[in-house]
């Protein structure tokens, strides 16, 4: 068991960060804000690292220094906007539990302020799917690690009797109604509201998780009326 320090004992001092790696820090850091933007506008295949280099203000040389390879930076720039450490750059504190759903919904209101993010993410996972894509492992690892939180986050909201799998669904549907509405505001941000949006799906999909009420059988209504209209 561990026992309390003593109180007279001077408090540990936090280990400062030198000066060289504070500026090494910031250099990766603006490295990888210039990626996600070039990224962002032109698409990773059609992406110059010296556009990168330009934006960063340092040389295609100092790229290539401090991430290896485009397709290295690549990788760094995906991790980077999921909040993960990056080559020494700190992480972003992770969100847990029932908390996480106000999570997704302040992301969510923040994408709306950070275009070029938004749009980086959007095209390099459509560019994921293609065949030799080097972020392809990133983005189906990072789906299914997503998914596996929100089904632990919903479980939480579900009444005991809701099925494993019923909370998978919801999970991908989820996921896929917050990639589907940025790929619709991108092309037409002054008609989709993605906070409103996803909060209403996020709403439904906790209440009735949480009441037990089972889901209406959308082809026998549209059947149905369909059969009052004849």
């Amino acid at each position: 068991m561990a026992t309390a320090a003593n109180s007279d004992a001077a408090p540990a001092k936090q280990p400062r960060r030198s000066a060289p790696r504070a500026r090494t820090e910031a250099r990766r850091e603006a490295v990888l804000e210039a990626a996600m933007s070039v990224f962002g506008s032109r698409g990773y295949n059609k992406a110059a690292l010296t556009e990168v280099a330009e934006r960063a203000g340092m040389t295609h040389a100092g790229v290539l220094h401090h991430f290896g390879s485009k397709e290295k930076l690549l990788i760094a720039v995906l991790q980077y906007r999921d909040g993960d450490e990056v080559d020494g750059v700190a992480a972003r504190g992770q969100v847990e539990g029932p908390a996480f759903v106000g999570h997704i919904l302040d992301t969510v209101d923040a994408n709306t302020q950070r275009r070029g993010v938004v749009q980086a993410y959007a095209v390099l996972s459509a560019e994921s799917v293609t065949e030799g894509h080097p972020a392809q492992e990133y983005f189906r690892g990072r789906t299914a690690a997503l998914r596996a939180k929100l089904v632990g986050v919903l479980r939480e909201f579900a009444r005991d009797d809701v099925a494993d799998g019923e909370l998978v669904q919801a999970a991908n549907a989820l996921i896929a109604v917050m990639d589907g509405l940025q790929v619709q505001w991108l092309l037409e941000p002054d008609a989709v509201d993605m906070p409103g949006t996803v909060e209403m799906v996020v709403n439904e999909i906790i209440d009735r998780l949480a009441s037990g009420t089972p889901a209406p059988d959308a082809r026998a209504i549209a059947e149905s009326l369909l059969a009052e209209r004849e």
